[in-house]
């Protein structure tokens, strides 16, 4: 064991220095901020330049259809035709007929392409208008103040029981997002790690230098320490990112303005009621048993074969396999009680990625408890079949390796 332990920190000590690992390390979260603000700071600039719309209202009953905007300026006209200085007007909004009568008596003709946020301004505020005139025509005094005061809107909290009786706010759409954000983490670093676990095993075997440390240590040692050491390098990174993403967050929260004051203080309020200690605990525990499963997988993957084009055979189905307990968990989110997620959350192979999303739901701690057990069971086993694969595959050269003859490297007895 004092030899694996000097694998583990040789290997560990090579990777987190590497400038790569550094660079990686350090600006990825700022690119994670950045990934999440884009959109939102995108959403805030607005096309300057003005357009000119020309109604031609050929029954002259809507001169007040349309508002003007700081994008769009509307020109009412009662004859004309669409195809009059087209060049210089974004759009024609022709209406040929009472729009109450017959609402397809209104269209919209343009020379290039009109956007859909036109065509959805457009076809609201031309909703708006004939529901107005609409109940207008009703002849009931006060109508729209009668309709405004029957429209009610709940905003209904949500409360949940605790264990020992207490009662505390939440959020089926925070407990969705801490649920997924979890599951795209775990789904990251299985599909990462694994691989530059299988990379790793790969190289060193096509470049000959693994029989040179194969005479001074035990393959299931070297194995093991490659595998706790690529894993102890993601975690580390991992620690990296969450506190550097935190602390860009924190301060840039004023700058994104994402809701209001009262909406993001509530927001605060909820997040606070979550057990985030008690959700890192099971996600460093799920997170290092499905790595521990996947990657010795993947090192007898790169056991087996000479060079890394020759990986693909094995790892498609791991692959598959892994994106259906992605998507599993993704649709688990909307009914973390049914079936399908039950069940994924059981099956060793998808439970680290899907019982993630089901843990901030607040569900049963015996069903945490088996999925835990089961899944270390599973690594155990995964280890040592992916020991018995490693022994012998580590040192077999220019062979084309087979589902068949790993089977017979299992079976066989020495």
């Amino acid at each position: 064991m004092n030899k694996m332990h000097l694998i583990i920190r040789q290997e560990y000590l090579n990777r987190v220095r590497k400038r790569s690992f550094i660079a990686m390390t350090l600006l990825m979260p700022f690119l994670f901020v950045a990934l999440m603000s884009f959109p939102h700071w995108m959403s805030k600039i607005n096309d300057t330049e003005t357009h000119d719309i020309i109604v031609l209202d050929y029954t002259g009953s809507y001169k007040n259809l349309f508002t003007d905007t700081s994008q769009y300026r509307f020109y009412y006209r009662m004859t004309g035709e669409p195809t009059d200085n087209a060049e210089k007007v974004y759009a024609y909004i022709i209406i040929s007929d009472n729009l109450l009568q017959n609402p397809k008596a209104i269209a919209i003709y343009s020379e290039k392409q009109i956007s859909q946020n036109f065509k959805e301004d457009i076809t609201l505020q031309a909703e708006r208008y004939l529901e107005n005139e609409k109940l207008e025509s009703c002849q009931i005094p006060n109508i729209q103040e009668i309709i405004a005061d029957l429209q009610i809107k709940l905003d209904i909290p949500e409360i949940r029981f605790g264990e020992d009786g207490t009662k505390n706010s939440s959020s089926a759409e925070i407990s969705s997002v801490i649920g997924i954000a979890c599951t795209f983490i775990i789904y990251m670093f299985l599909l990462l790690y694994g691989v530059q676990v299988m990379q790793s095993v790969t190289q060193e075997k096509s470049n000959r230098i693994v029989e040179v440390m194969i005479s001074s240590v035990k393959p299931f040692e070297l194995m093991m320490g490659k595998i706790t050491a690529i894993g102890l390098a993601g975690f580390t990174q991992f620690v990296i990112w969450l506190i550097l993403s935190v602390i860009i967050l924190l301060s840039t929260t004023s700058q994104l303005s994402l809701g209001t004051a009262t909406d993001n203080i509530e927001s605060l309020n909820q997040m606070q009621n979550y057990p985030f200690a008690e959700l890192l605990i099971w996600f460093t525990l799920f997170f290092s048993g499905g790595y521990m499963l996947y990657a010795s997988l993947f090192a007898a993957i790169g056991s087996a074969v000479d060079n890394e084009a020759d990986t693909q055979q094995f790892m498609t189905p791991i692959t598959i396999i892994i994106l259906f307990a992605l998507y599993a968990g993704i649709y688990s989110a909307q009914n973390p009680e049914g079936p399908l997620a039950f069940w994924c959350s059981m099956i060793p192979f998808t439970s680290p990625i899907v019982m993630m999303v089901r843990i901030p739901f607040g569900i049963p701690l015996w069903e945490i408890i088996v999925s835990f057990l089961i899944l270390g069971i599973s690594a155990l086993c995964s280890i040592w079949i992916s020991g018995r694969i490693y022994r012998i595959g580590i040192l077999m050269y220019g062979k084309k390796t087979s589902y068949t003859e790993i089977i017979k490297w299992i079976k066989y007895k020495g």
